[in-house]
């Protein structure tokens, strides 16, 4: 059995205290070391349980329009040189393959990838970004219309891509050519939600200028996890997030950043209070609809086990030469310290796994409430 956490002991006259660290939260168990014999008054106790546990993280967290794993949003680059002629306004969505906005009437169009536009194409290129105009034809369609079949994952600009490229370009209002000139088109990972626009209506369009700020389309949680949970919570952990009014959805981990961000200034707690960003997706977003910018509350189960022994924390005894035990309450009243020792932490019902001579069904000494 693994042992997660250590524990803290401290030992006074007569009694054992002991304290247990899980999930943020300080647990104490105290009980007197003379208990092997029955009381006047009847013990408060709690029963063992076998049933699955479950080691969970809660934080707050806000329902909004996921971009990078850090929180940022997309920089949307232009390319294109003339006179923005057509913008979004904020809020409105944008697929791969649709124009985001024109320029001297000219459509820039949406196109789906993670390297950003670098240079024209042209037939005989090879490369990632000639990789992802292949995956976007071959999904919007357009290898089939022209009665060709790309593979997505070919990085040469072949005649295969040179006709359905032509047929794209006719479908969108582009000039027929057969290539993609560097300002025809913006690369971003997914289809997006205009965040904010920052160019204007009649004003001059200039290669490498940022013209807009984008997010996903997709409502997702954020969340800033402590540095020290960052071992803990992983990508593809199920989520439990509790929206205003008290309704539940579920979701996962979908993404953690890499870098922990600590608070502007300059004093001595920065490292303690340095987080790391991570998004959570809704397994139906639709049940969050209308509902950006909204606080929520998260629990992130971070481990598990089918089938354990569980006592409640609070029933746990530190023993003065180390180690834990419980009190148990046996037939007639007959009271017994057992020796346990401790597996996973079940910080929802604060209960934890326990290895001893006990069984199912037995009674340990609780605090009384």
């Amino acid at each position: 059995m693994t042992r997660k956490r250590q524990p803290w002991l401290l030992a006074g006259a007569g009694t054992a205290v002991a304290a247990i660290v899980t999930g943020g939260v300080v647990v104490m168990s105290r009980a007197t070391q003379a208990t092997h014999t029955a009381q006047e008054s009847p013990p408060n106790t709690a029963t063992v349980t076998q049933g699955k546990l479950s080691a969970m993280v809660a934080l707050d967290g806000t329902l909004t329009y996921r971009a990078r794993a850090d929180g940022s949003p997309y920089s949307v680059i232009n390319q294109a040189v003339g006179r923005y002629t057509e913008l979004p306004e904020e809020g409105d969505t944008v697929a791969c393959g649709d124009a985001f906005y024109q320029v001297d009437n000219i459509p820039v169009l949406l196109l789906c990838g993670t390297v950003p536009a670098y240079r024209d194409l042209w037939f005989g290129d090879v490369g990632k970004d000639v990789g992802q105009l292949n995956r976007n034809l071959h999904l919007l369609g357009y290898d089939a219309k022209a009665s060709v079949d790309i593979n997505p994952d070919d990085n040469a600009f072949t005649d295969k891509t040179v006709r359905a490229f032509q047929l794209f370009q006719h479908d969108k209002g582009f000039s027929i050519t057969g290539y993609l000139a560097i300002g025809d088109a913006v690369f971003l990972p997914e289809a997006v939600r205009i965040a904010k626009v920052g160019g204007e209506l009649g004003g001059a369009a200039q290669a490498g200028a940022q013209v807009m700020e984008a997010t996903s389309d997709t409502l997702a949680v954020q969340v800033d996890l402590d540095a020290s949970q960052q071992g803990q919570v992983k990508e593809g952990d199920p989520a439990r997030i509790t929206l205003p009014g008290n309704r539940s959805v579920t979701g996962k981990v979908d993404r953690l950043g890499r870098v922990a961000q600590a608070p502007a200034g300059q004093n001595n707690d920065r490292a303690a209070a340095a987080t790391i960003p991570a998004a959570i997706s809704l397994d139906d977003p639709a049940t969050a609809r209308g509902l950006d910018k909204a606080p929520v509350h998260v629990e992130i189960t971070t481990d598990g086990v089918e089938n354990a022994l569980s006592v409640p924390v609070t029933s746990l005894i530190g023993k003065s030469g180390g180690g834990f035990a419980v009190e148990v309450v046996r037939a007639g009243g007959r009271r017994e310290l057992v020796a346990v020792e401790l597996g996973l932490f079940d910080t929802a019902d604060g209960r934890v796994e326990v290895d001893g001579a006990l069984a199912e069904g037995d009674h340990v000494v609780v605090p009384s409430p």
